[in-house]
């Protein structure tokens, strides 16, 4: 299977963070699995590292990096994925979602059929299969 991991899955991952679910862990571990981190993951580190460097304590390059020494693989973002985008319906009434580096991630995976690993509690209000809330 082909995981996309969700940028705050990637930091806990490589921080072996005690929030990181063991579901998460064993997903990540499993010889079988595809692990990727997306274009939009560096993007979003690396904005709020600038932003906040007391918060995030870690760059996009080096969380590059890392995910590279980690044998994870980059997805970039292309059109299709942008295309996709335009699918994406969040269904709820009492909740918003406005983070354009999580939908760009469902989308990323949605079309290019990989599971994308998330402990948002938003993210399954957009009702794709290709979410695993851990």
């Amino acid at each position: 299977m082909k995981l996309l991991l969700d940028t705050h899955i990637i930091l806990w991952a490589l921080d072996d963070n005690p929030k990181l679910s063991e579901q998460a862990k064993a997903l990540i571990m499993d010889a079988d699995n595809d692990v990727y981190y997306s274009a939009a993951a560096v993007w979003e580190t690396t904005i709020k590292y600038m932003a906040k460097p007391d918060k995030i304590r870690i760059s996009g390059s080096k969380l590059s990096e890392l995910c590279r020494k980690m044998g994870y693989q980059m997805l970039p973002i292309t059109d299709k994925h942008v295309g996709v985008l335009e699918t994406l319906v969040f269904h709820s009434e009492h909740q918003v979602h406005n983070d354009p580096f999580d939908r760009i991630m469902i989308a990323q995976a949605k079309a290019d059929g990989m599971k994308f690993v998330t402990h948002d509690f938003k993210i399954p209000f957009y009702n794709e299969s290709c979410v695993v809330a851990v």
